[in-house]
């Protein structure tokens, strides 16, 4: 069975800067990552975790923790983040909040007793984990303390606003679903801001607010900004139903560039997180408090981008309003 030493034998190197090429540790350069990498999957090399964990007292494992996998970009997040930490060489155990802030705190507690390096949180709307007995990384938004690496969520909205008042929109309702959450009230004040001053701004949440959007229109309102594809989804259903055409009568949009914004007719206008980059920030910053390494890089905010579809479109005079009840 292949091995380390045959790896460092076969490219003419010490055993010690194989070891560091495979786990990311020490100063390797990235030419000389590439080659062991290659060569040990040519070899068949696999690491034995259980080895590398008497040898270093640690588990090679670490813990996630989603706030719900039923929403379609966690389940994006997490398999970003597990990619990243099986280049690592590093385990990694998911739990599910399920929405539910107690169960965050058991699943967190539930990571800590079966003996992982460290744990990434993406935490519940409104709570804060608080310190960890490992090394923790937190993926939320930049207006929360804690946050150590995060989509620039307020960014991602202002591409929004500017949009929107490029289209010539001066009559704008901006829907939330819960006031609660940080990462949508960033995105609600990113939108502020990249309206126009003179813009006539109508903030709305969760279903009372969707039940608002027909008398909002019927009023003057010629876009919704949402604060997420899921929302800008139901949305569109409920425009359906009260007999209002996107972008026709209503310019819609959308934030996270989830895949089903391309099967919404209209396709949706929204915006990307690039969840890739997030990942890697948010594992390397693990693995260096892991491996004590002293001066952390700062909390990291990665750049949104716009993604213009059909969904919306320059003022027009709707042409149905006056059966809009």
């Amino acid at each position: 069975m292949a091995n380390i030493k045959q790896i460092a034998s076969d490219l003419g190197v010490s055993v010690a800067t194989v070891s560091n090429a495979l786990t990311g540790k020490g100063r390797v350069s990235a030419q000389m990552v590439e080659r062991v990498k290659a060569r040990a999957s040519e070899l068949g090399y696999r690491p034995s975790l259980a080895g590398r964990a008497l040898r270093s007292g640690q588990s090679g494992i670490l813990g996630l923790v989603m706030p719900d996998l039923t929403n379609p970009l966690f389940p994006r997040i997490a398999q970003h983040l597990s990619t990243v930490a099986d280049d690592r060489q590093m385990g990694i155990l998911i739990a599910d909040s399920r929405g539910n802030p107690k169960e965050q705190t058991q699943a967190i507690n539930r990571l800590l007793d079966r003996g992982v390096d460290g744990v990434v949180i993406v935490p519940q709307k409104g709570t804060a984990p608080g310190p960890q007995s490992v090394p923790t990384v937190i993926i939320n938004t930049a207006s929360d303390p804690d946050n150590s690496v995060c989509a620039d969520h307020a960014g991602g909205g202002r591409l929004i606003g500017e949009l929107i008042t490029s289209l010539r929109h001066h009559r704008v309702v901006i829907l939330g679903d819960d006031p609660v959450s940080e990462v949508q009230r960033d995105r609600v004040a990113g939108m502020r801001a990249g309206l126009a001053s003179a813009t006539d701004v109508q903030e709305l949440w969760g279903k009372e607010g969707i039940e608002a959007l027909a008398p909002a229109i019927a009023a003057g309102a010629t876009a919704i900004t949402t604060t997420s594809d899921l929302l800008a989804l139901r949305v569109q259903s409920h425009l359906t139903r009260c007999g209002i055409s996107v972008p026709e009568d209503v310019s819609l949009t959308g934030f996270d560039d989830l895949p089903f914004a391309t099967a919404m007719h209209p396709m949706l206008t929204t915006v990307a997180q690039d969840v890739g980059q997030i990942a890697d920030l948010a594992i390397d910053r693990l693995m260096r408090a892991i491996q004590g390494q002293p001066d952390l890089p700062a909390p990291a905010t990665v750049p949104m981008r716009l993604v213009t579809r059909y969904s919306t479109s320059t003022l027009r005079r709707p042409t149905n309003l006056e059966t809009i009840k």
